[in-house]
């Protein structure tokens, strides 16, 4: 297979570009974050795409050793897209690119598209802080669907629908989430102003509901 044209820069930077730098590449990566997935389910959470981009993409990814596609074993059967352990690397570089375009997020226009997953990684770094290092699964519900995501690491990342077993819940109103995605509200500030409500028992959730405590409200240790 051909390779691509490349930057013919001997520099670290131009080698990812070279890699990554296309359209839609690193959108396909945000997908697979989330696991395996198959070819129709990309096109269908990556609104705007060609299937010729979409075919396209994912065969420069497999050459580049980003991703792979293999059969599910029976009764599934069907072929599948997953990011191999080079692939899974990019996720920070996602996670700095959403919270450097995170300010930009201003009032959503009606030409905007949108899955509740794609909230994910934005909220996965006010999630984590958090919790303070504690992994876990948490479910985040917003008014445009259900996600859950992983703090402390793991793969994968995150993926749609509640589940099967959270530690927490976190639910959002809509102006909340817009305004922790742009950085003009904090996970603390919104717990403690009930824009952000935590529920659950675990410790994970009470890590998540302490981080909205002042420490004037916190219990002294001699009050124990």
């Amino acid at each position: 297979m051909p390779r691509r044209r490349s930057y013919d820069h001997y520099c670290a930077a131009a080698r990812a570009l070279d890699a990554v730098g296309d359209r839609w590449t690193l959108l396909i990566v945000r997908e697979l974050l989330a696991g395996p997935r198959r070819y129709t389910d990309l096109h269908a959470d990556l609104p705007g795409i060609s299937t010729d981009v979409l075919a396209s993409r994912l065969k420069d990814m497999e050459r580049e050793n980003l991703a792979e596609r293999h059969r599910l074993p029976p009764p599934a059967a069907s072929y599948v897209y997953e990011l191999t352990p080079r692939g899974r690397q990019l996720r920070p570089v996602l996670a700095a690119l959403a919270e450097w375009g995170a300010p930009a997020l201003a009032e959503r226009q009606p030409t905007d598209a949108v899955r509740a997953h794609w909230h994910a990684l934005p909220l996965l770094g006010p999630l984590a802080e958090a919790a303070g290092g504690l992994a876990g699964v948490v479910d985040v519900v917003l008014e445009t669907g259900t996600f859950h995501l992983r703090t402390g690491g793991g793969f994968p990342v995150y993926g749609d629908g509640p589940a099967e077993k959270a530690d927490a819940r976190v639910v959002l109103q809509a102006d909340a989430c817009e305004a922790l995605l742009a950085g003009r509200l904090s996970f603390a500030e919104g717990v403690r102003s009930g824009r952000v409500r935590v529920a659950g028992d675990g410790e994970l959730a009470d890590r998540l509901r302490a981080a909205g405590e002042t420490p004037e409200s916190r219990p002294c240790e001699h009050d124990a």
